[in-house]
C-alpha cells in the first residue's frame, strides 16, 4: 500500500495497525517513495541458553547468616 506523507500524519495509528498484520506500507512524498514501514520481528527467546554457566553452592536455598549477608552487601 502507498500513501503520502500528508495521509500518513492523518492515519497513523491504522497505518500502524495495518503494518502489525503483515501489510508493508510505503510513505511517498510528492509522488516518489520515500520509506516503507515494515513489522518488527522479535527474536525468539531461547529457553536454556544459559545452562552450564550459572553454578549453584551448596546449600544455596539455606537462608544466609547475618556476617555473609553483611559481606555481600559490601562486595
Amino acid at each position: 500500500m502507498e500513501v503520502n506523507v500528508r495521509a500518513v500524519k492523518t492515519h497513523l495509528s491504522t497505518l500502524i495497525e495495518r503494518v502489525q498484520m503483515g501489510e508493508e506500507v510505503i510513505i511517498t512524498k510528492s509522488g516518489q517513495p520515500v520509506v516503507k514501514m515494515v513489522r518488527v520481528r522479535r527474536p525468539l527467546r531461547v529457553f536454556g541458553h544459559a545452562a552450564g554457566k550459572i553454578q549453584f553452592r551448596r546449600m544455596w536455598e539455606k537462608p544466609l547468616a547475618e556476617a555473609e549477608l553483611r559481606q555481600l552487601i559490601r562486595e
